[in-house]
């Protein structure tokens, strides 16, 4: 296996070599802007591997995410829409929420009922809802647990939404077991 491997990579340095061979010979007259070209080719394949090597970094950079501070506060800071955004666990599946103090309830899009394990056909949608979107269905349901670094809270009431969500919002129902909600610094502080 190690031969073949040898014999394959000597063959791909001969015909990548004649390759480069003949672009210099072609190129002879022009050889400084062929090299030129050459370097910068080089210095686009070396960015791209630094972007993928780096890409986690870019991301926390571009998007910073939560922070729990304490076991009592809880810092988001605003994403660049304008919205605040968390990550909780929702009976042990990690959800992306929008906080939204004007909804009255914690809701879930039918994805992220589905994704914790929610049978959204068996729901029975009996609720009504007003949203931006017109009037839509809700189906009462209760979520087991939803933790947000050390803070775990149990038997948590949430609706489900039959209409088009993009995501779940983080409403009142949930948000007033903190003591104080606050907008400071760029940042959305909660505060048990």
């Amino acid at each position: 296996m190690q031969q073949f491997d040898f014999a394959h990579l000597t063959y791909l340095v001969i015909l990548g070599s004649a390759i480069l061979l003949w672009f210099v010979v072609q190129n002879r007259e022009s050889i400084g802007k062929l090299m030129q070209q050459a370097l910068v080719w080089v210095l686009i394949f070396v960015g791209g591997i630094a972007v993928v090597g780096l890409w986690d970094d870019i991301r926390q950079t571009v998007r910073p995410m939560q922070s729990v501070v304490s076991e009592n506060q809880i810092e988001l800071p605003r994403a660049p829409d304008g919205h605040y955004y968390m990550t909780a666990e929702v009976n042990g599946v990690p959800l992306r929420f929008v906080v939204d103090t004007g909804a009255s309830q914690v809701v879930l899009s039918q994805s992220d009922a589905r994704s914790v394990g929610i049978d959204t056909e068996e729901l029975a949608y009996l609720g009504r809802a007003f949203t931006a979107n017109g009037e839509v269905r809700t189906a009462t349901i209760e979520l087991e647990t939803v933790e947000i670094g050390p803070v775990r809270h149990e038997d948590v009431r949430a609706v489900v939404n039959r209409g088009e969500m993009n995501g779940s919002l983080l409403g009142m129902s949930y948000l007033q077991r903190f003591s104080s909600i606050e907008i400071t610094g760029g940042k959305l502080v909660l505060t048990r």
